[in-house]
């Protein structure tokens, strides 16, 4: 056996004993009492969650070169609650490759620290989207200049609908609508690639095609390209014209989540406007 493959297994092993040994049993329903010597879940109990032999997973965590099926792999994310980076990691020490794409929906969190950084951008507008397109955390920059996320429902809160069934939304962005709209379903139709077929995606495509006939249209065109916006013109009803610059990048919580902050060009005035949004709100309350 190569020594790469020892050292991966070897990982492998100190690896799963780690992500064991911090579950409480309780989270199991298991009463730990006072009688369990090591902290965690024991090896048997893995193994019974799992689906696999209390020898078979022994043997696996003592570092053995033995054959790991992906069904085990997913398995085992799963009993060991593990994180989607914690089960990219299992995948890479067991099989030396990235795991296969999952398609399971999952409800995302938002950290308090993810939270705090927005909060901490003040002036500067940012926002956090799910795999779903929808806008799910904000900071108050990004209300004053986009619309009050807090009074939206969680359809308007969805990027895609509300960039082809809002008004005001095209109103925002003036002649940079249409490249900002078609930018946005070209991405929504790459993401779809992943969930084809799932009752979620499904109905929302078809509520956007009943809701816009632009939608239904550049639907059939198959646009997966992904040109993301870089300087963003907004017409604001209150103070006028806002540029910006954008920048979007993945969360290393959660490579699912985008986190889109919309910079206030230095060019122009749109920082002194934003500052001034805020002293206007401060005086109305």
């Amino acid at each position: 056996m190569k020594s790469s493959r020892k050292e991966r297994l070897r990982e492998l092993a100190q690896f799963l004993l780690n992500r064991r040994s911090r579950i409480l049993p309780e989270e199991y329903g298991i009463q730990s009492g006072g009688r369990r010597r090591t902290p965690g879940l024991r090896r048997s109990e893995v193994a019974t969650f799992a689906g696999v032999s209390v020898d078979w997973y022994t043997r696996l965590e003592q570092g053995k070169d033995i054959q790991v099926s992906t069904q085990v792999l997913e398995s085992l994310s799963k009993v060991l609650l593990l994180n989607s980076n914690e089960r990219r990691h299992l995948f890479l020490l067991a099989h030396a490759q990235e795991p296969p794409e999952t398609c399971e929906y999952q409800e995302p969190k938002i950290s308090s620290s993810l939270q705090n950084f927005l909060d901490s951008l003040d002036t500067t507008p940012g926002c956090v989207m799910d795999a779903r397109f929808n806008i799910i955390a904000w900071n108050q920059a990004c209300n004053l200049v986009f619309g009050d996320y807090e009074i939206m429902s969680e359809q308007e809160r969805n990027s895609v609908w509300r960039a082809f069934t809002s008004d005001s939304f095209k109103h925002l962005l003036g002649s940079q609508w249409e490249d900002h709209a078609r930018m946005r379903l070209a991405q929504f139709r790459a993401e779809y690639g992943r969930y084809v077929g799932h009752a979620w995606w499904e109905e929302q495509i078809q509520k956007l095609k009943k809701a816009s006939k632009i939608f239904k249209n550049w639907w059939e065109i198959h646009d997966v390209q992904d040109t993301p916006d870089k300087e963003k013109v907004i017409y604001h009803p209150v103070v006028g014209e806002l540029v910006f610059e954008n920048i979007s990048f993945y969360s290393s919580e959660d490579p699912n989540l985008q986190i889109i902050i919309s910079i206030p060009k230095e060019s122009n005035d749109t920082k002194d406007k934003i500052k001034q949004m805020f002293y206007d709100l401060i005086v109305l309350k």
